[in-house]
């Protein structure tokens, strides 16, 4: 597996309101080479507080801009879907690629994240193998991954 040039730092954006859930995706994240920025918010609510800092800069707390959003689909408050048809509405945010991730299938719901704007909807695994192979994936999505050159 090639490693991220030296000058790109990719930032990933987390919405996960589960504390499991996002050690797995920092361990594997980083099992799987990620070198880059990697913050996390707890639900729909703080992911766009956190994006419209992010678009003017404001504080040091929005971080940067991110180059993706690893979403939660079902999170207290503002859950996934709505955050997700937010981003996708914002002239600043809608070139942003989001993933979304869910504990549950329903059959609607990788047609419905689809047509939203996301660039895919991918299951919770439930043994760590299958969750380095989902977050590789998930590294193939930033603007640079192994397999762009």
């Amino acid at each position: 597996m090639m490693e991220q040039p030296q000058n790109f730092m990719a930032n990933i954006l987390v919405a996960e309101d589960d504390p499991d859930d996002r050690l797995l995706v920092t361990r594997a994240l980083e099992d799987t080479g990620f070198a880059g920025n990697l913050q996390f918010v707890n639900d729909g609510m703080e992911l766009m507080k956190c994006l419209d800092c992010s678009k003017y800069q404001e504080n040091a707390e929005a971080g940067p801009r991110p180059d993706l959003i690893l979403l939660d689909l079902n999170m207290p408050g503002r859950n996934g879907r709505e955050a997700l048809q937010d981003i996708k509405a914002d002239p600043d945010l809608h070139d942003i690629k989001v993933v979304v991730l869910t504990g549950s299938e329903l059959p609607n719901d990788a047609e419905i994240c689809r047509k939203l704007g996301a660039e895919c909807l991918m299951t919770k695994p439930g043994n760590y193998t299958s969750w380095l192979e989902m977050m590789d994936r998930v590294r193939n999505l930033l603007p640079y991954s192994p397999l762009r050159k």
